[in-house]
Protein backbone atom coordinates (compact mmCIF):
# COMPACT_ATOMS: atom_id res chain seq x y z
CA UNK A 1 0.00 0.00 0.00
CA UNK A 2 1.34 3.42 -0.92
CA UNK A 3 2.08 5.75 1.95
CA UNK A 4 0.45 9.17 2.18
CA UNK A 5 2.83 12.08 2.70
CA UNK A 6 1.53 15.46 3.84
CA UNK A 7 3.69 18.43 2.82
CA UNK A 8 3.30 21.61 4.87
CA UNK A 9 4.68 24.96 3.74
CA UNK A 10 3.92 23.68 0.27
CA UNK A 11 4.61 26.96 -1.54
CA UNK A 12 8.01 27.51 0.11
CA UNK A 13 11.39 27.06 -1.52
CA UNK A 14 12.23 23.66 -0.02
CA UNK A 15 8.71 22.23 -0.05
CA UNK A 16 8.24 23.17 -3.70
CA UNK A 17 11.43 21.31 -4.57
CA UNK A 18 10.38 18.39 -2.34
CA UNK A 19 7.07 18.04 -4.16
CA UNK A 20 8.97 17.85 -7.45
CA UNK A 21 11.25 15.17 -5.97
CA UNK A 22 8.28 13.10 -4.81
CA UNK A 23 5.91 13.69 -7.73
CA UNK A 24 6.92 10.53 -9.58
CA UNK A 25 7.38 8.32 -6.50
CA UNK A 26 4.96 5.59 -5.45
CA UNK A 27 3.34 7.68 -2.73
CA UNK A 28 0.10 9.56 -2.23
CA UNK A 29 1.23 13.16 -2.11
CA UNK A 30 -0.88 15.71 -0.26
CA UNK A 31 -0.15 19.44 0.07
CA UNK A 32 -1.44 21.66 2.87
CA UNK A 33 -2.61 25.15 1.93
CA UNK A 34 -4.33 27.96 3.80
CA UNK A 35 -6.31 28.75 0.66
CA UNK A 36 -7.06 26.10 -1.97
CA UNK A 37 -6.80 28.71 -4.72
CA UNK A 38 -3.11 29.15 -3.89
CA UNK A 39 -2.41 25.62 -5.08
CA UNK A 40 -4.06 25.44 -8.50
CA UNK A 41 -0.73 24.55 -10.11
CA UNK A 42 -0.27 21.54 -7.85
CA UNK A 43 -3.81 20.37 -8.40
CA UNK A 44 -3.24 20.49 -12.14
CA UNK A 45 -0.28 18.13 -11.61
CA UNK A 46 -2.58 15.63 -9.90
CA UNK A 47 -1.43 16.40 -6.35
CA UNK A 48 -4.11 16.38 -3.67
CA UNK A 49 -4.56 19.78 -2.01
CA UNK A 50 -6.08 20.06 1.46
CA UNK A 51 -6.98 23.26 3.28
CA UNK A 52 -5.73 23.92 6.78
CA UNK A 53 -4.01 26.61 8.82
CA UNK A 54 -1.24 25.85 11.32
CA UNK A 55 -2.43 28.91 13.25
CA UNK A 56 -5.83 27.26 13.74
CA UNK A 57 -5.70 23.69 15.10
CA UNK A 58 -9.41 23.14 14.46
CA UNK A 59 -8.76 23.22 10.70
CA UNK A 60 -6.13 20.47 10.75
CA UNK A 61 -7.77 17.08 11.51
CA UNK A 62 -9.28 16.59 8.01
CA UNK A 63 -5.92 17.45 6.40
CA UNK A 64 -4.05 14.93 8.55
CA UNK A 65 -6.53 12.06 8.25
CA UNK A 66 -4.93 8.99 6.74
CA UNK A 67 -1.43 10.51 6.64
CA UNK A 68 1.53 8.22 7.29
CA UNK A 69 4.42 10.70 6.95
CA UNK A 70 4.53 14.42 7.69
CA UNK A 71 6.96 16.92 6.16
CA UNK A 72 6.82 19.66 8.76
CA UNK A 73 7.86 23.16 7.77
CA UNK A 74 6.60 25.97 9.98
CA UNK A 75 6.38 29.62 8.93
CA UNK A 76 9.29 31.62 10.32
CA UNK A 77 8.02 33.93 13.01
CA UNK A 78 7.37 34.32 16.72
CA UNK A 79 4.45 31.86 16.54
CA UNK A 80 6.57 29.08 15.00
CA UNK A 81 6.53 26.89 18.16
CA UNK A 82 2.75 27.25 18.37
CA UNK A 83 2.41 26.25 14.71
CA UNK A 84 4.67 23.26 15.35
CA UNK A 85 2.63 22.29 18.40
CA UNK A 86 -0.60 22.40 16.42
CA UNK A 87 0.87 20.24 13.66
CA UNK A 88 2.38 17.70 16.06
CA UNK A 89 -0.87 17.43 18.00
CA UNK A 90 -2.89 16.89 14.82
CA UNK A 91 -0.35 14.32 13.63
CA UNK A 92 -0.50 12.34 16.88
CA UNK A 93 -4.29 12.41 16.96
CA UNK A 94 -4.43 11.17 13.36
CA UNK A 95 -1.96 8.34 13.84
CA UNK A 96 0.86 9.78 11.74
CA UNK A 97 3.84 7.44 11.98
CA UNK A 98 6.77 9.68 11.05
CA UNK A 99 7.68 13.37 11.08
CA UNK A 100 10.53 14.82 9.04
CA UNK A 101 11.05 18.38 10.25
CA UNK A 102 12.87 21.27 8.61
CA UNK A 103 14.79 23.02 11.36
CA UNK A 104 17.80 25.33 10.98
CA UNK A 105 21.57 25.27 11.31
CA UNK A 106 22.69 25.40 14.92
CA UNK A 107 19.21 25.10 16.42
CA UNK A 108 19.80 25.04 20.17
CA UNK A 109 18.58 26.67 23.34
CA UNK A 110 21.79 28.74 23.42
CA UNK A 111 21.81 29.62 19.69
CA UNK A 112 22.95 33.20 18.95
CA UNK A 113 19.68 33.98 17.16
CA UNK A 114 16.04 33.82 18.13
CA UNK A 115 15.15 31.60 15.18
CA UNK A 116 17.63 28.96 16.33
CA UNK A 117 16.24 29.06 19.85
CA UNK A 118 12.64 28.76 18.64
CA UNK A 119 13.60 25.89 16.34
CA UNK A 120 15.16 24.15 19.34
CA UNK A 121 11.80 24.24 21.13
CA UNK A 122 10.06 22.69 18.16
CA UNK A 123 12.80 20.11 17.62
CA UNK A 124 12.47 18.91 21.19
CA UNK A 125 8.71 18.65 20.89
CA UNK A 126 9.03 16.48 17.80
CA UNK A 127 11.64 14.30 19.50
CA UNK A 128 9.28 13.73 22.44
CA UNK A 129 6.18 13.20 20.30
CA UNK A 130 6.23 9.40 20.34
CA UNK A 131 6.35 9.32 16.54
CA UNK A 132 9.38 8.37 14.47
CA UNK A 133 11.28 11.53 13.67
CA UNK A 134 14.12 12.97 11.66
CA UNK A 135 15.29 16.59 11.77
CA UNK A 136 17.08 18.48 9.01
CA UNK A 137 19.19 21.50 9.95
CA UNK A 138 20.39 23.16 6.75
CA UNK A 139 22.85 26.00 6.26
CA UNK A 140 22.04 29.28 4.53
CA UNK A 141 20.27 28.61 1.22
CA UNK A 142 22.02 29.47 -2.05
CA UNK A 143 18.52 30.42 -3.24
CA UNK A 144 18.68 33.42 -0.90
CA UNK A 145 20.98 34.93 -3.52
CA UNK A 146 17.98 35.21 -5.84
CA UNK A 147 16.79 38.07 -3.61
CA UNK A 148 19.80 39.99 -4.95
CA UNK A 149 19.09 39.17 -8.61
CA UNK A 150 17.60 42.54 -9.53
CA UNK A 151 20.64 44.43 -8.21
CA UNK A 152 23.04 42.05 -9.94
CA UNK A 153 21.17 42.38 -13.22
CA UNK A 154 21.09 46.17 -12.97
CA UNK A 155 24.48 47.01 -11.50
CA UNK A 156 26.56 43.83 -11.31
CA UNK A 157 26.75 44.29 -7.54
CA UNK A 158 24.95 42.82 -4.54
CA UNK A 159 25.08 43.97 -0.93
CA UNK A 160 24.76 41.95 2.26
CA UNK A 161 25.64 42.62 5.89
CA UNK A 162 27.87 39.54 5.98
CA UNK A 163 31.28 41.25 5.94
CA UNK A 164 33.87 38.57 5.09
CA UNK A 165 31.85 35.73 6.60
CA UNK A 166 32.58 32.26 5.30
CA UNK A 167 29.78 29.67 5.40
CA UNK A 168 28.86 26.24 4.06
CA UNK A 169 25.81 27.40 2.11
CA UNK A 170 23.59 24.78 0.46
CA UNK A 171 21.37 24.52 -2.58
CA UNK A 172 17.76 24.10 -1.40
CA UNK A 173 17.28 21.41 -4.05
CA UNK A 174 19.70 19.24 -2.09
CA UNK A 175 17.73 19.80 1.10
CA UNK A 176 14.63 18.63 -0.74
CA UNK A 177 16.45 15.63 -2.18
CA UNK A 178 17.59 14.62 1.31
CA UNK A 179 14.06 15.01 2.66
CA UNK A 180 12.69 12.90 -0.19
CA UNK A 181 15.29 10.19 0.43
CA UNK A 182 14.32 10.00 4.09
CA UNK A 183 10.58 9.99 3.37
CA UNK A 184 10.96 7.22 0.79
CA UNK A 185 13.13 5.05 3.03
CA UNK A 186 11.68 2.73 5.66
CA UNK A 187 10.35 4.72 8.64
CA UNK A 188 12.89 3.27 11.09
CA UNK A 189 15.97 3.92 8.98
CA UNK A 190 16.53 7.57 9.92
CA UNK A 191 14.56 7.64 13.16
CA UNK A 192 16.18 9.64 15.94
CA UNK A 193 18.67 11.43 13.68
CA UNK A 194 19.27 15.14 13.19
CA UNK A 195 21.22 15.89 10.00
CA UNK A 196 23.09 19.17 9.55
CA UNK A 197 23.10 19.78 5.79
CA UNK A 198 25.76 21.87 4.08
CA UNK A 199 27.14 22.47 0.63
CA UNK A 200 30.50 21.03 -0.48
CA UNK A 201 32.65 23.97 0.63
CA UNK A 202 32.65 26.97 2.89
CA UNK A 203 32.47 30.18 0.86
CA UNK A 204 32.86 33.91 1.25
CA UNK A 205 30.53 36.16 -0.69
CA UNK A 206 33.47 37.45 -2.72
CA UNK A 207 33.90 33.85 -3.92
CA UNK A 208 30.17 33.66 -4.60
CA UNK A 209 30.44 36.82 -6.69
CA UNK A 210 33.27 35.28 -8.72
CA UNK A 211 31.18 32.18 -9.45
CA UNK A 212 28.19 34.28 -10.45
CA UNK A 213 30.40 36.34 -12.71
CA UNK A 214 31.76 33.20 -14.39
CA UNK A 215 28.23 31.94 -15.02
CA UNK A 216 27.06 35.29 -16.36
CA UNK A 217 30.14 36.03 -18.43
CA UNK A 218 30.89 39.30 -16.69
CA UNK A 219 32.03 40.92 -13.47
CA UNK A 220 29.88 40.55 -10.35
CA UNK A 221 30.94 42.28 -7.17
CA UNK A 222 29.98 41.74 -3.56
CA UNK A 223 29.69 44.97 -1.56
CA UNK A 224 29.42 44.43 2.20
CA UNK A 225 27.19 46.88 4.05
CA UNK A 226 26.40 47.59 7.68
CA UNK A 227 23.56 46.00 9.60
CA UNK A 228 21.83 49.39 9.70
CA UNK A 229 22.02 49.80 5.92
CA UNK A 230 20.64 46.32 5.26
CA UNK A 231 17.92 46.86 7.84
CA UNK A 232 16.82 50.06 6.11
CA UNK A 233 16.70 48.30 2.75
CA UNK A 234 14.67 45.35 4.02
CA UNK A 235 12.22 47.50 5.95
CA UNK A 236 11.84 49.63 2.84
CA UNK A 237 10.74 46.53 0.95
CA UNK A 238 8.11 45.85 3.59
CA UNK A 239 9.87 42.92 5.30
CA UNK A 240 8.36 42.55 8.80
CA UNK A 241 10.54 43.87 11.61
CA UNK A 242 10.68 40.47 13.35
CA UNK A 243 12.13 38.90 10.21
CA UNK A 244 14.59 41.76 9.76
CA UNK A 245 15.77 41.34 13.36
CA UNK A 246 16.14 37.60 12.85
CA UNK A 247 18.16 38.01 9.64
CA UNK A 248 20.43 40.50 11.38
CA UNK A 249 21.07 38.06 14.21
CA UNK A 250 21.97 35.33 11.71
CA UNK A 251 24.29 37.72 9.86
CA UNK A 252 26.12 38.61 13.05
CA UNK A 253 26.52 34.93 13.88
CA UNK A 254 27.91 34.13 10.43
CA UNK A 255 30.32 37.08 10.63
CA UNK A 256 31.63 35.62 13.90
CA UNK A 257 32.54 32.39 12.09
CA UNK A 258 29.53 30.42 13.33
CA UNK A 259 28.82 28.86 9.91
CA UNK A 260 32.37 28.24 8.67
CA UNK A 261 32.26 24.47 8.30
CA UNK A 262 30.73 21.72 6.19
CA UNK A 263 29.32 18.24 6.83
CA UNK A 264 29.11 14.98 4.89
CA UNK A 265 25.40 14.49 5.54
CA UNK A 266 24.20 15.24 2.00
CA UNK A 267 26.71 12.81 0.49
CA UNK A 268 25.78 10.15 3.02
CA UNK A 269 22.06 10.50 2.30
CA UNK A 270 22.21 10.88 -1.48
CA UNK A 271 25.34 8.97 -2.47
CA UNK A 272 26.64 12.02 -4.34
CA UNK A 273 28.23 15.34 -3.42
CA UNK A 274 26.00 18.34 -2.77
CA UNK A 275 25.67 20.90 -5.55
CA UNK A 276 28.42 23.49 -5.67
CA UNK A 277 27.80 27.23 -5.98
CA UNK A 278 29.10 27.05 -9.55
CA UNK A 279 26.28 24.67 -10.52
CA UNK A 280 23.72 26.83 -8.75
CA UNK A 281 25.00 29.90 -10.62
CA UNK A 282 24.83 28.17 -14.00
CA UNK A 283 21.34 26.80 -13.35
CA UNK A 284 19.98 30.20 -12.30
CA UNK A 285 21.97 32.45 -14.64
CA UNK A 286 18.85 33.69 -16.43
CA UNK A 287 17.39 34.96 -13.15
CA UNK A 288 20.50 37.05 -12.47
CA UNK A 289 20.39 38.49 -15.98
CA UNK A 290 16.79 39.63 -15.75
CA UNK A 291 16.40 40.37 -12.04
Amino acid sequence: MSRTILVTGATGTVSTALISELAEADVNLRALAQEASDMDGLRERGIEVVVGDLDDPDTLPPAFAGVHDLWLLNPNGPRAPENNMNAVWAARQSGVERVVRLSAIGAAFDAPNRSGRLHALSDREVEASGMRWTILRPFWFMQNLLNEAADIAATGTFSLNMASARLGMIDARDIAACAARILLDEPDRHHGTAYTLSGPRSLTFDEVADELGDALGGLVKYSPVSDAAKRETLLGFGVPKWIVDMLEEYARAYVSGWGDYTTDSVSELLGRPPRDIAEFARDHASAFRTG
